[in-house]
Order: structure tokens, then sequence, then C-alpha cells
């Protein structure tokens, strides 16, 4: 019985650590157009909000439109805290369905990435 309790504390543990590596990562908090939201006007930025500050250096979007040909995009830069990359929109975007890919680097080291979409209605 004492080799089940050890094991169960050894798995415990494993769990808890991989746990905590798993929470270290830079998410998406929110963004500017929201994901799966539908917005009147044609954003001139993208504001990606994450749990933790960024580098800059090694953190950026590419979006595509609906016909799924790569939209300009400026320059990013971060503001609140390292935590927000601004992403400029350098061309008007027509009504119809977008995605936004992200990739960061946290400050700490990690790397994380995802995609989302909004919607710039008529």
């Amino acid at each position: 019985m004492p080799q089940i309790k050890t094991l169960a504390c050894v798995a415990a543990a494993a769990s808890i650590a991989f746990a905590s590596q798993a929470f270290a990562h830079a998410h998406l908090k929110s963004a500017a157009p929201a994901s799966d939201s539908t917005v009147k006007q044609a954003p001139s930025e993208l504001d990606l909000t994450f749990t933790e500050g960024l580098n800059l250096k090694f953190s950026g979007v590419k979006v595509t439109g609906p016909d799924k040909a790569a939209v300009k995009t400026g320059g990013g830069s971060l503001m609140d805290g390292d935590m927000t990359l601004m992403v400029p929109v350098s061309e008007k975007l027509e009504p119809g369905k977008y995605t936004v890919e992200w990739h960061v680097l946290s400050t700490d080291g990690h790397k994380t990435n995802g995609t989302y979409s909004f919607t710039v209605g008529p």
C-alpha cells in the first residue's frame, strides 16, 4: 500500500508541474475587433491583449481577407505594460470575414500562437 501512495503523490506532483507550465504562456485575453464579432466600420488597427508581457521583436500578426489574400499591416507596437500588441491596418477593409493569425513570444521566453476571425459588415 505505501507504494501506491508514493506513486499517487508522484503523479499528483507531475500533474501540478505540467499544469503550471501551461499557465506560464501568453494567451490571448481579448482582441479588438473581438473574436467572432461583426463590426460596422472597418478597423484601422488591431489590438490583441495577452495574459503576459510580450517581446515585440518576435511577435506579430498576419491578416487574410474574404478572398484569402493577405491584408497589408504596419509594424506593431506594444501598449499596456507590453501586454497589448497594436498592429495598424494599412488598407481599407472591404465587407467580409477576416482571419487574424497571431504569434507571440512572452517576456519569459514562451511562444504561443493562434487564430481568430471577425467580420466587417456592409
